[in-house]
């Protein structure tokens, strides 16, 4: 994405993004104020140099990340995770889970960086960890394959802090870490339970949050997209939630081989 092109369609994008609202984000919801002309130019321009960024590593495919919102008071910087691959064409896309309007399901889109960017980001920083070239290639055969081998272990019920050993929901990091164990093993992973299995092989750990009874409560009774259910009794009350984050992922990958160290730019 030039700077160029930028400049060319952002009459366009601005047009379109203060007409609709953003229909799907994760944990968002649809109520939040349009977007105004200086997010979408510092959206796009993170979108512009993260894509050449992307292009310099000389990767194929990247597991890209964004700060959608302040998770700081629970130790996290990210929120939200992605696959990111170069297109034949020249432009990056991303493939990543979106919870719809802060209800109980999402769904699998795939969007280029500027609509990845293009939110009311917490801060405006990209980070992605570039994987192995095995693992690039294995990921890059399941985006391409058709019908889409990528979403097979989707599942649409969605809580935001969904186990990271259950089945009954599913969030956006979990889908995405759970899709590059089903990538790596074609022939063998066809469920999240053996999705599950292979990341705790390969020596994957949860982040464990902190969370008592009243927040618990508040956030099952104020929000559709926020769900205690399937944590097991023993853990859920003694305040352990244990659920996949962007930086236990990019903590995981290095230690289990999957991938470099993390790589971060902030505007």
């Amino acid at each position: 994405m030039k700077r160029a092109l930028v400049q060319a369609l952002f009459p366009a994008l601005l047009a379109l993004a203060t007409a609709l609202p953003l229909q799907a984000q994760a944990g968002r919801s649809c109520e939040q104020a349009k977007p105004t002309a200086e997010l979408i130019v510092k959206g796009m321009q993170l979108a512009e140099r993260t894509s050449e960024q992307l292009d310099a590593s000389g990767a194929r495919v990247v597991l890209l990340a964004r700060a959608g919102q302040d998770l700081g008071k629970y130790g996290l910087r990210y929120s939200h995770l992605g696959i990111a691959y170069k297109t034949e064409q020249g432009p990056w896309r991303v493939v990543h889970k979106l919870n719809q309007c802060g209800t109980a399901v999402a769904a699998v889109y795939r969007q280029g960086l500027g609509e990845f960017f293009l939110d009311d980001l917490w801060r405006y920083e990209a980070a992605w960890v570039v994987p192995t070239p095995q693992v690039q290639a294995q990921l890059l055969a399941a985006l391409q394959e058709p019908p889409p081998r990528i979403v097979r272990l989707n599942v649409a019920p969605y809580s935001i802090v969904s186990y990271v050993w259950g089945q009954k929901y599913q969030q956006s990091n979990q889908w995405a870490v759970e899709t590059l164990a089903a990538a790596m093993e074609p022939a063998t992973i066809g469920s999240r339970g053996q999705a599950q299995a292979w990341m705790q092989f390969k020596g994957y750990e949860p982040t464990t949050l902190r969370l008592g009874p009243l927040t618990r409560l508040g956030g099952r009774v104020g929000s559709a997209n926020v769900a205690f259910d399937d944590h097991p009794n023993d853990k859920r009350f003694a305040d352990r939630i244990e659920t996949v984050t962007v930086d236990s992922v990019f903590a995981w990958l290095p230690r289990a081989g999957l991938g470099a160290a993390p790589v971060a730019f902030k505007l």
